[in-house]
């Protein structure tokens, strides 16, 4: 089985599976990798094939701007995987992620593509995300003390001047392509959708979370893990689990 992702910017495949019934693309949180996905796709192989979406501005990737705006990121993701495989594709996206991975799904149900699943972890659901922050336009002090707050960022990175301002640009832009991002009223899924969340995240309140369900005409489930907003750091294998059971496998 051939597939055009495979030669195309935007997508890794850390574990490639070209046999397993089923496709998982994976969308990283702000300032994140496709590598973030890697444990994920070896713990999921050879039962499902993990493409993991690789933001410009880092990693392979780091001479390109960042993307100005979440409907640029889902423009382009969307077309590096609608090439000629055509097995089932469910989706799953972490903290920003999640709203890249929501609109993604929308557009693919509105071109008959309907994926076979959302998962949306730790953010807040497009309805009650009224905080009006505006940390792309912070200091670079602030913005990365934000950024240490959510404990998901190695803090030997923020200890080396040079790896930060490598980041920087990359992280700024992700978070205004986040903050500056409108969902559309109306807007509704029809897909089965899956939330996962952390007890403890100091940005997703369980009850935002859960506002996820509203969000689509399928069937919907929330599973929330003790822990902040990187609880699947300390949890890879429970939500593996949980992406396995809303897969069939």
């Amino acid at each position: 089985m051939t597939s055009a992702v495979n030669s195309g910017v935007w997508i890794r495949r850390y574990r490639p599976a070209p046999e397993a019934a089923v496709r998982l693309l994976c969308l990283p949180h702000a300032g994140g990798s496709a590598s973030y996905y890697h444990p994920m796709a070896q713990a999921l192989a050879p039962s499902v094939d993990v493409l993991a979406a690789q933001y410009p501005g880092r990693q392979d990737r780091y001479a390109e701007p960042p993307a100005e705006s979440v409907g640029e990121l889902v423009e382009r993701i969307v077309e590096a995987v609608s090439g000629d495989d055509d097995r089932p594709l469910a989706v799953f996206g972490h903290s920003m992620g999640a709203v890249v991975a929501y609109e993604v799904a929308l557009k693919l149900e509105a071109a008959d593509r309907a994926p076979l699943r959302l998962f949306v972890s730790g953010r807040r659901a497009p309805s009650t995300d009224r905080d009006g922050r505006e940390l792309h336009k912070a200091s670079d002090a602030d913005l990365l003390k934000a950024v240490r707050r959510l404990n998901g960022t190695d803090s030997q990175v923020f200890e080396d001047p040079e790896l930060v301002q490598l980041v920087l640009p990359a992280l700024r832009g992700d978070y205004k392509a986040l903050e500056t991002y409108e969902p559309r009223p109306g807007d509704r899924l029809a897909c089965p959708v899956t939330v996962l969340t952390g007890d403890e995240d100091p940005v997703t309140p369980v009850a935002d979370a859960r506002a996820w369900t509203s969000h689509t005409d399928g069937p919907s489930e929330l599973c929330v893990f003790p822990g902040g907003h990187f609880y699947l750091n300390d949890r890879p294998q429970e939500v593996v689990d949980v992406v396995r059971r809303h897969l069939g496998l």
